[in-house]
């Protein structure tokens, strides 16, 4: 069996990319996602040992017991990738209605914590593990129209630098700019323009590799997928 690599929002995008690309390089995936459909889906395409679960990480209590049937059922992983995130649809910040910036922070940073909270204890007992928070290119610098989704990617940034600093030797937390890919997420900003850049399953096949070789020597750095 090769490593045990733990996705959050797996059933689209760059999450099923990158765990389609995982598990044919023979490793095991537990995933989870929103779309309980989706998740059955794959679930079948897939079988064991990967574990798929309909799972909303807003709610912390499902992320728990998610967490807890994985380290049961295959202990803690070596790679925990926090994918799940959501954009607010694009307007001026005075615009856009409350309950959607709501939703972008207790998705993409609530949500991350919770997960975060939930495998970690495992990971640390055993003094190993990378952690991979997906970050933006806009965690790192603004655009107008975007400022709700850039602020939750400048919050995983700043958590996951000083998360950083907490880990024992041995440990990583790494926050991960995917680069710009041809998403459903670009397309409500950019329409047929995202066109332009590289489909998730191609970006998949550079990010997967980058991904493995990750380690401890990266904890605490910012980084891009080549």
């Amino acid at each position: 069996m090769g490593r045990v690599i733990v996705i959050t929002g797996v059933t689209r995008g760059l999450g099923r990319a990158l765990a389609e690309e995982f598990i044919a390089g023979g490793h095991v995936v537990a995933g989870c996602g929103r779309d309980a459909r989706r998740i059955a889906e794959l679930q079948e395409r897939y079988g064991t040992p990967h574990l798929l679960a309909a799972v909303d990480v807003q709610e912390e209590a499902a992320v728990r017991r998610w967490a807890g049937d994985v380290l049961a059922r295959l202990g803690p992983p070596d790679l925990l990738i926090n994918n799940a995130a959501v954009m607010a649809r694009p307007a001026p910040l005075w615009q856009l209605p409350a309950e959607e910036f709501r939703r972008s922070f207790a998705v993409n940073v609530a949500g991350m914590f919770y997960v975060l909270q939930a495998f970690l204890p495992a990971m640390v007992e055993r003094r190993r593990g990378v952690i991979v928070n997906l970050s933006s290119t806009w965690g790192r610098s603004t655009a107008p129209r975007v400022a709700t989704y850039c602020a939750t990617k400048y919050a995983v940034e700043g958590l996951t630098l000083a998360l950083a600093q907490e880990l024992p030797r041995g440990m990583a937390a790494i926050p991960l700019n995917p680069g710009i890919i041809d998403t459903d997420m670009l397309r409500s900003i950019w329409g047929a323009n995202a066109g332009r850049y590289p489909k998730a399953e191609a970006w998949a096949k550079r990010a997967a590799p980058f991904l493995l070789q990750l380690s401890a020597d990266d904890n605490g750095k910012s980084l891009t997928v080549p």
